[in-house]
């Protein structure tokens, strides 16, 4: 009886084709890049060059990953350091939009509530300091837990905690200052 010839080894589909890998984890996280790019705020026009920035560095790292972390905080790790680095660059621009937004929102009325929570909710998420921003985007939007958001970000599970905890109290103190009457301002 002749022998079958011995089988040749094959590299597993997510070596074997980077490209292939690439484009799976573009298109199941596509969505979470983009919220956290632009809650991290990155201004709605310039999100998809930024999801693109981001992706760029998936693709050239993505041999660096070792999966200490989830993919997920991998990539808001990244996406973090992508939105600091369009806010370093953009700050005049930002400065005069908030201020813009801020005159504007506090005399005109928007048909659409839903639209206008949105908002308020960035204009109030880029108040708050970047450290708190990124635990609270994790945390409370993202429901990720303490544990993935500490190792998505490098830091012990209780500074997550403390930092949720600051931004919870930030956001509630800032959205008190809006919703107070015109003349105690």
């Amino acid at each position: 009886m002749p022998s079958s010839p011995a089988p040749t080894p094959t590299r597993p589909p997510t070596v074997a084709d980077p490209s292939a890998r690439l484009a799976a984890i573009y298109r199941e996280h596509f969505a979470f890049v983009w919220r956290s790019l632009r809650r991290l705020g990155v201004p709605e026009d310039a999100v998809d060059d930024a999801c693109q920035d981001v992706f760029l560095v998936v693709a050239r790292r993505l041999d660096d990953f070792e999966g200490r972390s989830t993919l997920r905080t991998w990539l808001f790790g990244i996406a973090v350091r992508v939105s600091r680095a369009r806010w370093r660059t953009n700050g005049r621009r930002r400065r005069r939009e908030a201020a813009a937004a801020e005159a504007g929102a506090a005399e005109v009325e928007r048909p659409h509530e839903r639209c206008e929570a949105r908002i308020t909710l960035h204009r109030l998420l880029f108040e708050l300091s970047e450290p708190l921003r990124e635990v609270y985007i994790l945390m409370e939007l993202e429901g990720m837990t303490a544990p993935e958001v500490a190792a998505g970000l490098g830091l012990n599970v209780n500074t997550v905690y403390t930092r949720l905890r600051a931004a919870r109290r930030d956001l509630e103190r800032l959205a008190a200052a809006i919703t107070a009457p015109k003349e105690s301002r």
